[in-house]
């Protein structure tokens, strides 16, 4: 089977033009898709082109060479066999069709299933589809023929179902690469389930590996099908191609071309549809570097670790609160800690800035308390809670229906989590209607609104746009927008200014403090450059190999750093980068420079 990977496209329908476009400039394939639907148009109009009725017999015409009025002779039996191979194109048709729709049916989302929850669905998904690739197919289709009198349609779709195992591959293997993409995290995040998810998201992502592989399936099917009715499996009075090459075969030393035709008409549409397949693959598989997969998550350590940060504020007096925080990694040679006995907490109206070189645990802390692990990976802790509920033992189900509602994510990398199938008003909106419950008109008034909050001066043409036509600062914009759509309790930016230059990262920042106040949010910055703590938050927890090894107040941690590596990361963020003041400096000087030239 050939698998295609797909990269999303910026923007679906002109993807599909831009396919299209090269498509018609390969010759070979323009040629394969013209055969086929010839093929197609034939079979369907069969009873309008064929001269003869296909099943009447006429004695005179038993092996007749062709001739002006029979343009392709007769068969052994008296009849007509160009009209039988136009009908006998329709059955063909129809055949490949249901076995296809039938191995869609089942392979597909079967496949896109396993990849997307993993663990024990997919394990239970790949067994039955190794299972179904072990059985003799050709005995199961004869013994379905005897137990129902030869019925076409029930074995087209048996023949389907296995044919489906092809579907399930390629399925699978797409799902578990697009599930690793940050945009998929980002609407687990938004409070989106995971059927809408699998909509949206998933099945979109498949859909041009499985128009590939349908050309590829549609050529086998016809040609197991020719195999059963070559076999005499079928009814006599419906025509076939295959009943035709039985019957040209047993005459084959006398009269060749009633062997040929129907033996040409199937090798023309079987290859038509594999040129056509490889053509599409060659256009669409362009491979692409995965992107990275951040590991989150962990498995419970071995070994017992001391608790470390300071934890400011009460259980009820804390939006988010960590106590004894432990997260591994199963290797070849053990469990690896990466987080090891955190604790932090964070109260209502308050900014907490947890900052550490990468490496230091610290995405990987909020990755926990968001429970956004992997399927293979596990956490431990004493207790979470959520503006003072327990959420530690909840089921996931509860857990992620706070995502959204009380607890925001500003994820970094913007570009890269919002899908580039959708429009940037698709996505703002689609977590507003099935999360919050609100009208379509409802969630574009308020994806408007929170736009117009975020100070983007445009919102209709934003909304209108796909994620390849705005800027990355606007990406970043459009992200925030989303995450305090749903007005939540707590804030969760992970390196929310990463790869913008320095004149946006002051506009972020300057826009996560606004909405903090004016929400009255608590906020998390995730960060490894203390001149975003400075700027933004009112108290900060260092790490260091997964422990907070100093925290307190802003304040405090600037003027008396506890600890060599603080003072380390203050020095290094000093050196690296500009002050506040700088910065709107050099912002200002800008903005008059401008004033000169249009004064000039």
């Amino acid at each position: 089977m050939t698998e295609a990977v797909l990269p999303p496209p910026g923007d679906a329908v002109q993807a599909q033009r831009r396919l299209w476009s090269r498509f018609l400039r390969r010759p070979l394939g323009v040629t394969a898709l013209a055969v086929f639907l010839f093929v197609v148009l034939v079979g369907l109009f069969a009873p309008l082109l064929a001269p003869h009725d296909p099943n009447l017999v006429d004695l005179g015409l038993t092996q007749a060479p062709p001739s002006s009025e029979h343009w392709m002779g007769g068969d052994s039996a008296g009849r007509d066999i160009f009209s039988r191979l136009l009908y006998g194109a329709r059955t063909t048709v129809y055949g490949a069709a249901v076995a296809c729709l039938v191995g869609v049916g089942l392979g597909v989302p079967a496949g896109v299933a396993a990849g997307y929850f993993g663990g024990i669905t997919d394990r239970i998904c790949s067994w039955i589809s190794d299972g179904v690739q072990s059985v003799p197919g050709m005995i199961v289709l004869l013994i379905v023929a005897a137990g129902t009198g030869a019925d076409f349609t029930v074995l087209m779709v048996t023949v389907g179902a296995f044919m489906a195992p092809g579907y399930y591959r390629i399925s699978r293997s797409r799902a578990l690469a697009v599930r690793k993409e940050p945009y998929v995290d980002a609407a687990r995040v938004a409070g989106l389930t995971h059927t809408r998810i699998l909509h949206a998201h998933m099945f979109r992502a498949v859909r041009a590996p499985v128009i590939i592989q349908s050309a590829l399936t549609a050529g086998i099917a016809m040609g197991m099908q020719t195999g059963l009715q070559f076999l005499g499996v079928g009814t006599a009075s419906t025509p076939d191609w295959g009943q035709m090459m039985n019957d040209g075969f047993r005459t084959m030393g006398t009269h060749p071309l009633i062997l040929l035709w129907p033996s040409v008409a199937l090798g023309v549409t079987i290859a038509a549809l594999a040129f056509m397949g490889s053509t599409l693959a060659d256009l669409v598989s362009v491979r692409t570097e995965p992107v990275p997969r951040r590991r989150r998550g962990a498995r419970p350590a071995d070994e017992t670790t001391a608790r470390t940060g300071e934890l400011a504020h009460t259980v009820e007096r804390s939006v988010l609160r960590i106590e004894n925080l432990r997260v591994a990694y199963a290797t070849a040679h053990g469990d690896k800690q990466v987080v090891r006995g955190v604790c932090l907490d964070v109260a209502p109206g308050e900014v907490l800035g947890i900052v550490g070189e990468s490496g230091s645990g610290k995405s990987q802390t909020m990755f926990s308390a968001l429970d956004l692990l992997p399927a293979d990976g596990r956490a431990t802790c004493d207790g979470i809670w959520v503006g003072g509920q327990a959420v530690g033992d909840l089921p996931r189900a509860k857990r992620h229906a706070l995502l959204g509602t009380r607890i925001g994510y500003v994820p970094q990398e913007p570009m890269s989590n919002l899908d580039p199938c959708y429009t940037i008003g698709h996505q703002l909106v689609e977590p507003l209607r099935a999360v919050h419950g609100l009208t379509k008109a409802q969630a574009r008034d308020r994806a408007r609104e929170v736009l117009l909050q975020v100070g983007i001066i445009d919102p209709d043409r934003v909304l209108a746009s796909y994620p390849h036509q705005v800027s990355g600062g606007m990406a970043q914009r459009v992200l925030i927008a989303g995450a305090v759509a749903g007005k939540p309790d707590l804030l969760v930016a992970d390196e929310p200014t990463t790869a913008l230059d320095v004149t946006v990262q002051a506009e972020v920042l300057e826009l996560l403090r606004e909405l903090q106040q004016e929400y009255r949010m608590a906020l998390v910055i995730v960060t490894h450059n203390f001149g975003v703590v400075a700027d933004i938050c009112d108290r900060v927890a260092v790490m260091k190999d997964g422990r907070i090894i100093e925290s307190g107040t802003v304040e405090r941690i600037f003027a008396a750093p506890a600890d060599p590596y603080t003072a380390e990361l203050i020095r290094a963020s000093q050196d690296d980068t500009e002050s506040r003041d700088d910065l709107d400096a050099a912002w200002n000087e800008t903005e008059a420079e401008a004033g000169r030239k249009v004064h000039t």
